[in-house]
């Protein structure tokens, strides 16, 4: 198990190997299909993407007394096209579930970031991980705005890491 804290560095991204269990602590933000057409030609973001971490993820609407509401994974592929421009711009970790395609896989390891997974259905277990939601950019996309959050030992697994290897492959 490795602890990290936001923003990562390219050393952290560097020790993270497929099937490492990660737990973040610090800032992370929250971004879909729709923030990141938006995000792509946002010049100056509300927030710096050199050493972020996304998670795709359309939280639902917060319970008295807690933060957030569930806050489970959405499918990754949706970012496959959208997420190398982010990369260039400094994004290193994005999270989400399911496989992606073998394109994003030669992006993200040319630009050094990788793909880690939560776990699908454990929302409300998530989502117990997020001590604070803000909502930070594009209010009129509703649950796909973007969000920063306070997370704390937020867990996720190396799906894929910057040396090629995939949690996906059979071998």
């Amino acid at each position: 198990m490795i602890k990290l804290n936001t923003p990562v560095s390219e050393k952290d991204i560097e020790m993270l190997r497929v099937g490492e269990k990660v737990l973040f602590t610090g800032t992370i933000y929250t971004a879909r299909d729709q923030a990141h057409l938006r995000l792509i030609e946002e010049k100056n973001p509300a927030f710096d993407l050199k050493g972020s971490v996304i998670y795709y993820v359309g939280p639902s609407p917060k319970k008295d007394g807690f933060a957030i509401g569930a806050s489970g994974p959405t499918s990754s592929y949706r970012m496959d096209k959208l997420s190398p421009p982010l990369m260039e711009r400094g994004l290193k970790v994005m999270i989400g579930k399911g496989d992606r395609s073998e394109e994003f896989r030669k992006e993200m390891i040319k630009n050094k970031a990788v793909y880690l997974i939560a776990t699908g259905g454990a929302g409300a277990l998530l989502s117990s991980k997020i001590k604070k939601c803000d909502l930070l950019m594009y209010e009129d996309l509703g649950a796909e705005a973007v969000y920063k959050l306070e997370v704390d030992e937020f867990p996720c697994f190396v799906a894929y890491d910057i040396y090629g290897n995939s949690i996906f492959s059979k071998s």
